[in-house]
């Protein structure tokens, strides 16, 4: 465990450059006082690594200072290996870079080691789209990712839902994100942050250097989006009743908080096998046009705008067969 510790201080350190001793506490999950003792056992194994006090002060590796990556234990090499998707990392125009970058890291491990994450990439394979949609084109993907690393500007033409469908913004890129196959760009927006399509931007230009907010977090901003996104969708709720085959299919058709919503609030079967149950739903027609998808395998009880948005919609297609 404490050499695992060591490793990882002396890795932070190698990445990062200064570091104070309560920051790298923070980081290892340890005390102030236990970062004081394993830097001495640091320097007394030959490490370059001096400290300074003070405001300004902290622990430093030696200029030019690097550790070959032979600390890698079997899992983590291993892991390292299912972390890269090749496909989102040529749309960014980093295909060649990520194959150089894995091709020296296995170069710097024990063979043991080498063996064991050759296997993990040649036995597995990510593909991050749906079946169900196709690969967006990004053509403005490297321009914009080239901003968001070297912190220039953009002026773009961004075409959004709602009308005036056309706007130009100026923006300052703080960071990619690919969900669900999709790109999407965080960009700080007069004095907030706002997130962006990048296959809707239209035309940009690149702009003045700007100062990232030192305290902005990518993770911690997305999640709260997603949080902020899904309350946003959900607006109302439909008691429905589904068939035994409706129920069956109903996970594989439906957003993961919808199906974990009926089951929440599902009761027992009837004599029928049908179970009643309450989603939320985004509006009357986008839970219509959703809901059709099982066609008689689900029946809606409420609300009676919905049911009648069905009705309507079977009404109008029954006609159009029956011609």
């Amino acid at each position: 465990m404490r050499a695992s510790r060591l490793v990882s201080m002396l890795l932070l350190l190698q990445a990062r450059g200064r570091m104070t001793a309560r920051e790298l506490a923070a980081e290892l999950e340890v005390s102030v006082r236990t970062i004081y003792r394993d830097a001495e056992s640091l320097h007394a194994a030959g490490i370059p690594l001096y400290g300074d006090a003070g405001p300004a002060g902290g622990y430093q590796l030696l200029d030019g200072y690097r550790t070959r990556l032979t600390g890698l234990t079997a899992a983590e090499a291993e892991t390292l290996f299912l972390t890269g998707l090749p496909g989102p990392a040529a749309e960014l125009g980093l295909a060649e870079l990520a194959g150089t970058a894995q091709l020296k890291v296995l170069a710097a491990m024990p063979e043991e080691l080498r063996e064991r994450a050759g296997r993990i990439a040649s036995r597995f394979h990510f593909d991050a789209p749906s079946w169900y949609s196709e690969a967006e084109e990004t053509p403005h993907l490297a321009a914009v990712a080239e901003a968001v690393w070297t912190q220039r500007a953009l002026h773009v033409r961004y075409r959004r839902w709602r009308e005036p469908r056309d706007v130009e913004r100026t923006l300052h890129p703080y960071g990619l994100v690919l969900k669900g196959g999709r790109w999407y760009l965080v960009a700080g927006s007069g004095e907030r942050a706002a997130t962006y399509r990048v296959n809707q931007i239209l035309e940009l230009t690149e702009g003045d250097h700007f100062e990232r907010p030192p305290e902005f977090d990518l993770a911690g901003y997305w999640a709260a989006y997603r949080a902020d996104f899904q309350t946003r969708r959900q607006r109302g709720a439909a008691v429905i009743r589904l068939s035994p085959s409706g129920a069956e299919r109903f996970p594989d058709n439906y957003a993961a908080d919808v199906v974990r919503a009926f089951a929440e609030s599902a009761g027992e079967p009837g004599e029928d096998g049908w179970v009643t149950g309450t989603i939320p739903i985004e509006s009357t027609e986008h839970a219509a046009a959703e809901l059709l998808r099982l066609g008689p395998e689900v029946e809606v009880l409420e609300p009676p705008s919905l049911r009648d948005r069905i009705t309507q919609l079977v009404d109008g297609l029954s006609r159009l067969y029956a011609d």
